[in-house]
């Protein structure tokens, strides 16, 4: 089983990802969206498995301060991959990828079912 972790560090939904999977055993591979960064290729790979609103995160700050422009062109699935490269605090965290099988975000239970 093949299983990929990417996130933030120190995003807290992320650490709460990490300690899950760390605490049930569960051999995973961690990539830093701030220091790999993120390609378009897999962005796209990964919106064939989750809607572009469930993977644009419009809630936190970095979207807030995002010009209208930006906002606007965030609406399409090319605008936004390329905000998300440009800006991967844009991308929910975290994004785990199992296998080809693809979640956004963190809830125990979610990962007790894939698990």
């Amino acid at each position: 089983m093949t299983v990929l972790l990417y996130g933030i560090p120190n995003c807290d939904t992320v650490k709460k990802a990490r300690t899950w999977l760390d605490t049930n055993g569960v051999p995973y591979t961690f990539h830093d969206f701030k220091k790999q960064g993120v390609d378009e290729k897999l962005l796209r790979a990964w919106l064939k498995h989750v809607p572009l609103a469930t993977l644009l995160n419009k809630k936190g700050t970095t979207y807030r301060a995002l010009s209208d422009a930006d906002k606007a062109s965030a609406e399409s699935d090319t605008g936004a991959i390329a905000l998300m490269q440009t800006s991967p605090s844009l991308i929910k965290r975290p994004v785990l990828d199992r296998n080809g099988q693809v979640s956004v975000g963190f809830s125990a239970d979610g990962y007790a079912a894939l698990f």
